[in-house]
């Protein structure tokens, strides 16, 4: 019952470590290497005018939840006025007004973007517009157009595609050309388009969004179709029936309300420019997940404070030195002074590097270990002995770091970084193995312990293996689950089946 139990704690352990790790990854985008960037837009609105003195109000349509995007910060910039936001259904403006204002007027927005495939709740079914009356003969002929529609299609969204090809083909039919009157435009062709779906039931909107164009200083909004089918917004070129809106096209405002308005001016303008730039791809993922409020955001070591960061950086590589030790240990037979002290002694690794962290540990040890065969002949007490040998290795780490800066030898002054009292054990274990054991099983744990530390070195340093421990740490769970199993070994050692080799023949 227990190995079951083991084996299910196990698996469940590594499950839900690939399960968070692969959300994260798939659907808020942190990366899984250190190097990958993301392409963000900034894209800017500026609206400018000619006030004509007296209070002033500017109103703004500025982009909400945009479909594939996700606004990661906004601004609003101006001079001397007061700023709100005012949302209303899908809609957002941002409003400026001032009190007394005079002369050329410029007041910006802008918003820092990025692609997003996070998926789209169900926004449900809107409340149906009003059926339009029209005047005859436009009233037969819209009802002529909707019946042909009706006969060609099999659902909303079809009705609506063919309803738009229709309005769009190269020789329409009389009816057509009736109602179209003149209306070449996206524009034009989008609002006879959503007139005519509302006097069918079906709910209809005009959308308007900004082709992104890095470098583009003037973007043109263009006019988009979308129809609701019960569940979501589709959307339709009104122009060629293409579907989907284009995944360059940044969706800005929708409904029949204009871009801007303001009050007591002349000559008002708004002029969209756009700019693409490369940044880091984890730090937008994190700037993402809290736009889009992802509830693992909430549990994020990205949050922080860096000196934060930091620490947790090199801590949470300790595990996998440690899984490396059971492995080595466990399964293969590599003894080692202490079971963790090949750890520590990587992490100090990391500031002296590898070929320096290793000379300077086995200098270390070497004196250390002399000076500790010298007191055993007082016959100190343990305690007090290994006091002495602490003191001593101070002053040897002293000694050398001293000499080294004599001899502008740089990687000396790291050895500062040596766990102290880790190197007084070893240097204790050590002798204590000489003298019951012999001189070669001491020197072979010695060397063993500085492989295994050179191995988690290795390991745990690693850029590519340093990056997924820290953006997933919840991989430390995979970590866990392996070191249970592996807990639950009990067969040869690989150092074991060599040793009794003979015995199988």
């Amino acid at each position: 019952m227990m190995k079951w139990h083991v084996l299910v704690l196990a698996a469940m352990l590594m499950l839900t470590a690939l399960g968070i790790a692969g959300y994260k990854w798939q659907v808020l985008g942190y990366p899984v290497k250190p190097d990958a960037s993301i392409d963000t837009w900034l894209v800017e609105a500026k609206l400018s005018f000619e006030a004509i003195g007296g209070a002033t109000r500017a109103a703004l349509n500025v982009p909400v939840d945009p479909p594939g995007y996700t606004v990661l910060d906004e601004n609003f910039i101006s001079r001397g006025y007061g700023l709100s936001t005012e949302s209303a259904g899908t809609s957002r403006r941002a409003v400026w007004t001032t009190r007394r204002t005079a002369g050329s007027q410029a007041l910006y927005y802008r918003a820092r973007v990025v692609r997003s495939t996070e998926p789209r709740p169900p926004e449900g079914l809107p409340a149906l517009a009003k059926v339009p009356e029209y005047e005859e003969p436009f009233g037969a002929a819209v009802l002529a157009v909707l019946d042909d529609v009706r006969a060609r299609s099999a659902d909303i969204f079809s009705f609506a595609t063919a309803l738009v090809m229709e309005l769009n083909a190269t020789q329409p039919s009389p009816n057509v050309t009736l109602l179209i009157d003149g209306a070449n435009t996206a524009e034009e062709k989008a609002a006879l388009a959503v007139q005519m779906l509302a006097s069918a039931r079906i709910p209809a909107r005009k959308v308007y969004g900004l082709p992104l164009v890095d470098g583009a200083r003037d973007i043109q909004p263009r006019t988009w179709l979308q129809v609701n089918n019960g569940e979501r917004w589709q959307t339709l070129d009104p122009l060629t029936g293409a579907i989907g809106l284009p995944d360059d096209v940044l969706l800005w405002w929708q409904g029949e309300a204009p871009l801007f308005e303001v009050t007591r001016s002349r000559n008002a303008v708004a002029q969209f420019s756009a700019i693409k730039s490369v940044e880091p791809a984890l730090s937008t993922a994190a700037s993402r997940s809290r736009a889009e409020q992802a509830s693992l955001s909430k549990v994020s070591l990205l949050d922080l404070p860096v000196q934060t960061q930091n620490l947790y950086r090199v801590l949470l590589l300790i595990p996998l030195g440690a899984l490396l030790i059971v492995m080595l240990r466990n399964i293969i037979g590599v003894q080692t002074f202490g079971t963790f002290m090949p750890v520590l002694i990587a992490l100090s690794f990391r500031e002296t590097q590898l070929v320096g962290g290793v000379v300077l540990f086995t200098l270390i040890v070497a004196l250390g270990l002399t000076i500790r065969f010298y007191l055993e002949r007082l016959k100190l007490l343990l305690v007090p002995r290994l006091a002495a040998v602490v003191i001593t290795v101070i002053l040897l780490m002293a000694l050398v770091t001293i000499a080294s800066h004599r001899m502008n030898l740089e990687i000396g002054l790291s050895v500062a970084l040596f766990p102290m009292v880790i190197l007084a054990m070893t240097i204790e274990r050590m002798s204590i193995v000489w003298e019951e054991l012999g001189a070669g099983d001491a020197i072979r744990q010695g060397i063993g312990s500085l492989i295994v530390a050179a191995a988690c070195y290795l390991l745990m340093f690693h850029p590519q293996v340093e990056h997924l421990v820290f953006v997933f740490p919840e991989l430390l769970l995979l970590v866990l689950g392996i070191t249970l199993l592996v807990g639950r070994y009990t067969g040869y050692r690989l150092t074991e089946l060599r040793r009794f080799r003979d015995l199988a023949k």
